[in-house]
């Protein structure tokens, strides 16, 4: 097993390789290859240097298009008349509808009166929580009557509402 040596022979640098069947290359060829002073480096650095090429052409292409499309939109909107010109307003038109939505604002803020009822109970509640300050739960007869008081008010808005 160790007898003979794994290294090649330092005699020779070419190593020559011999088919022991015929080849369908012509013998022409294949001496034009072996004379060849290309290697397989020497050739696949050509082939990288040219698909580089190709890639930086291809990128100059694409970057020339998107180039083109920005200075046509940049053109057409440029060249359309801008439509914010038209429905420009004047200071003193929004100042008016400034003023007009400023009215319709403080008309929603107006407070309608309760009615009697609903403002006694309320007072009820507020007089019995500040008599018994330190035991609230005492006033569970107003705070009742006061809930039954906001019902009837409500259901009477919800029939003015509805019908």
């Amino acid at each position: 097993m160790g007898s003979s040596s794994s290294k090649p022979s330092s005699g020779s640098a070419t190593q020559v390789w011999t088919v022991s069947a015929p080849t369908s290359v012509s013998h022409d060829l294949a001496a034009a290859l072996q004379s060849s002073p290309e290697t397989d480096t020497s050739r696949q650095q050509a082939i990288e240097l040219e698909i580089q090429a190709r890639v930086a052409a291809e990128l100059k292409r694409l970057r020339a298009e998107e180039a083109a499309a920005l200075k046509e939109a940049q053109q057409r909107l440029s060249d359309s008349p801008d439509d914010t010109d038209k429905t420009a307003l004047t200071r003193h038109a929004v100042s008016k509808e400034v003023e007009a939505l400023r009215a319709k604002l403080q008309e929603r803020k107006k407070v309608r009166e309760l009615p009697e009822s609903v403002e006694a109970a309320r007072g009820e509640v507020v007089r019995c929580l500040r008599e018994n300050d330190r035991r609230p739960l005492d006033c569970w007869r107003e705070v009742e009557a006061f809930k039954e008081e906001v019902r009837k008010l409500e259901k009477g808005w919800v029939d003015k509402v509805v019908s």
